[in-house]
């Protein structure tokens, strides 16, 4: 099992804090937040100057998070699609980072899922080619609000993929707010699919409203998700990969950092020991 910090959980800090404080609170690794990671760069540093962070520190950059709208279909886009992927396979290689997170929206609401499935299907394995030249794989998210949000459907599109560097992130929020997927579904999987786990809580819409930034403002333990039954149901499996703390909130982006780096791993070592 590896104990990781999430770069999401300090969303206003900078990379290089995020690496500070993954050491200075006990964690063995770090999600690395895109959008710093690109920050960064865009400031002038190389990828040497990061890796030399992470291995000073002795933190594992495990997972960069994450490729957004990977169903993206118009010309333009879909060639920045590409364009952003060759760049974040090619940092990820060069940081030594096995895993890249995918995550898709709504681009395609509203279109019956046999197409759905095989129109995202096809943007993956072209995703996928261009990993696999780098020796970089990608864990699928499901989106609780959008049409791919179950493991059902994930493992559907992994399938019509045909690429063996997809795999799964399993996101406690994500699956138990969509509503589509049970715990007994994940206890089910082969590990070999689980590349990563994001440990998080919070709460369901009432209406039609996904607002995450107040559905997902909870720590571990304060909102409904029933935590113990969603790290069971990994633990079935046999995974000992990545486990993340993950807090998506501005209440508590607004926390010291350090304070909500360390109260993130606390209460997920309550259930990992």
């Amino acid at each position: 099992m590896i104990i990781t910090m999430h770069g999401q959980a300090t969303r206003y800090s900078n990379i290089k804090t995020d690496i500070r404080l993954a050491k200075e609170t006990g964690y063995e690794a770090l999600v690395i937040n895109s959008d710093k990671l690109t920050r960064y760069l865009e400031a002038g540093y190389t990828e040497n100057d990061l890796l030399s962070l992470f291995q000073s520190n002795a933190i594992l950059p495990v997972c960069i998070d994450d490729i957004r709208g990977i169903e993206r279909l118009d010309r333009e886009e879909h060639n920045k699609l590409m364009d952003e992927c060759e760049f974040l396979c090619s940092i990820a290689q060069a940081l030594k980072c096995p895993t890249i997170q995918l995550i898709t929206s709504n681009g395609l609401l509203g279109r019956p899922w046999k197409e759905i499935r095989e129109l995202t299907a096809k943007n993956i394995a072209k995703l996928a080619d261009i990993a696999a030249e780098h020796g970089i794989r990608f864990q699928l998210e499901p989106m609780a609000w959008a049409p791919i949000n179950s493991i059902s459907r994930s493992l559907e599109v992994i399938e019509a993929a045909e690429r063996n560097n997809v795999g799964m992130n399993i996101d406690f929020w994500h699956l138990w707010a969509g509503s589509e997927t049970t715990p007994d579904e994940v206890a089910e999987m082969k590990p070999s699919l689980i590349y990563g786990v994001h440990f998080c809580d919070g709460v369901r819409p009432e209406g039609n409203e996904w607002n995450e930034n107040e559905l997902r403002g909870y720590l571990v333990n304060d909102g409904k998700v029933p935590i113990k039954d969603w790290v069971d149901a990994v633990r079935a499996t046999g995974y000992d990969g990545m486990w993340a703390a993950e807090v998506f909130s501005p209440k508590f982006w607004e926390w010291d950092l350090k304070d909500i780096a360390i109260e993130g791993k606390k209460r997920m070592m309550q259930y990992l020991g």
